[in-house]
């Protein structure tokens, strides 16, 4: 009795905390931006939409499913996981404190029937489903630490090390990387698609960027075989968007404030009143998740749905050979070049002799300075010392398989850092932390990166415990 007081004391907190979110803030056009819109489906387009959960599917990508039927465009949809990690909207759904690794398991095959019939509801039959399994709440673990371990990683809530579910493409599978990465690249060639929908790179839930991640990996991998499709990510978890909660069929769906600072280049894509409707309905068939966070997961059934990519981050290579004769006109050049670059606003890249920079609108740079990647956080001037920062570093070559490639870490404190590549210690590293002024400079040989052709890149700043930038993960290519 006295547990189920306090459950009771707890989700009616929970209750008053989302209705004291939920007010009525008015979904206008944000001032000074411009958005794009999707282009039309045919019958000639293959979509492909990546789920990292089941609901994200319906939540992010309902209106665009829906209209790709109508096209009679092929589509397919992909689930990383079963959303088996959601302890609190299990506890509510089935009205007990859940800790059995079975109960998880069970609540995971649940998820899977939702979705099944969530999709049916929009036009789409289970053999063009195809569901993974891996760990909830447990991939970019996975991606970060467990290419090159020999014991799989084991999930938290379920404490087993593979897919436990028979009807799963991935039954069976352990808990690496290396296979859900295997089973992408599979799906992919099967499917062969020119358009894909995936959860965005810099989405709050960690589940969520790192499909991202595998996914620019595996089309990186089977580029000679799969035509680079077009990518549109999704964005879902961002705290206090979107406002107003609850379903608002008649209001639109706008970049959050945050990101309308940043080189993403957003489209809308219209939803008609019946597809919006049928939306709200398919979210609903999520029962196990509505009873708990109806009020948010039905905010995104609106007018439009809203999909949106960084651009990539190009740096040039310095030129190699002995340096040339530089006259006073040109050292004069690159000088105010050189100005241009640490005020720039947009979004392309600012290139000179020696490097490309890219700035995002003041915040952070990138550039190349002999055989070093320099990131550059520019930070408040009342901040001084006390930044703390993470960045994460995933470089992809063509010349080595991307299980081998150094997974960085780099976790700065004050004036200290540290590197890690997946779970170990770098005591060696040569990687380096200068502050001038009010900018904090990571410089790290590209030869600790495994010398790649691009960079998966998140930074993530604060102060204190509050965050004051985060980037979510951008791709730097390097350009020899």
């Amino acid at each position: 009795m006295i547990g189920l007081k306090v459950f009771s004391l707890i989700f009616t907190f929970a209750c008053l905390f989302g209705m004291a979110q939920a007010q009525p803030i008015q979904a206008s056009a944000p001032e000074k931006n411009e958005f794009g819109y999707l282009e039309p489906f045919s019958g000639y387009d293959r979509v492909l939409v990546l789920a990292p959960h089941p609901d994200d599917e319906a939540i992010g990508c309902a209106g665009v499913i829906q209209e790709a039927l109508a096209k009679n465009a092929n589509i397919h949809v992909v689930y990383l996981t079963n959303g088996d990690h959601n302890e609190f909207a299990f506890i509510v759904y089935e009205k007990r404190i859940v800790f059995r690794t079975g109960e998880f398991i069970h609540l995971g095959g649940v998820r899977r029937k939702e979705a099944v019939k969530a999709m049916d509801l929009l036009g789409l039959d289970e053999s063009e489903l195809a569901f993974l399994g891996y760990p909830d709440n447990g991939t970019f673990t996975m991606f970060k630490d467990y290419w090159q371990e020999v014991i799989p990683y084991q999930s938290l809530l379920t404490r087993i090390n593979k897919v436990p579910y028979k009807e799963n493409f991935s039954y069976g599978l352990s808990y690496k990387p290396g296979n859900i990465l295997a089973d992408l690249e599979k799906l992919l060639l099967k499917y062969r698609p020119n358009k894909i929908f995936v959860s965005h790179p810099a989405d709050a839930n960690l589940d969520h960027e790192t499909f991202y991640l595998f996914l620019q990996v595996a089309l990186s991998n089977i580029e000679k075989d799969l035509p680079r499709p077009k990518v549109y990510p999704y964005l879902i978890h961002v705290v206090g968007w979107p406002l107003p909660r609850n379903y608002h069929p008649e209001l639109p769906l706008f970049p959050p404030e945050k990101f309308l600072d940043t080189p993403i280049s957003w489209v809308l894509f219209g939803l008609k009143e019946a597809e919006v409707e049928k939306k709200h309905q398919a979210i609903l068939c999520y029962k196990s998740q509505t009873e708990s966070s109806a009020f948010y997961l039905l905010s995104f059934a609106r007018k439009n749905e809203l999909f949106g990519d960084y651009p990539p981050v190009e740096l040039k290579f310095p030129q190699a050979g002995p340096p040339k004769q530089v006259s006073v006109m040109e050292k004069t050049l690159n000088f105010i070049d050189g100005l241009r670059a640490s005020k720039i606003q947009e979004k392309k890249p600012v290139k000179n002799n020696f490097a490309s920079v890219t700035q995002d609108k003041g915040k952070i740079t990138y550039s190349m300075e002999n055989d070093d990647l320099l990131i550059r956080i520019n930070k408040p001037q009342r901040v001084k010392n006390l930044l703390h920062t993470i960045f994460y570093l995933f470089g992809y070559s063509h010349k080595t398989p991307f299980a081998e490639m150094p997974k960085l870490s780099v976790i700065t404190k004050y004036n200290t850092l540290k590197v890690f590549d997946g779970k170990n210690q770098k005591h060696a590293s040569k990687a380096s932390l200068e502050f001038k002024g009010t900018e904090l400079t990571l410089r790290i040989p590209l030869k600790e990166l495994g010398n790649p052709d691009y960079i998966l890149l998140d930074v993530k700043a604060y102060m204190g415990i509050t965050p004051f930038y985060i980037s979510g993960f951008r791709k730097v290519t390097l350009r020899r």
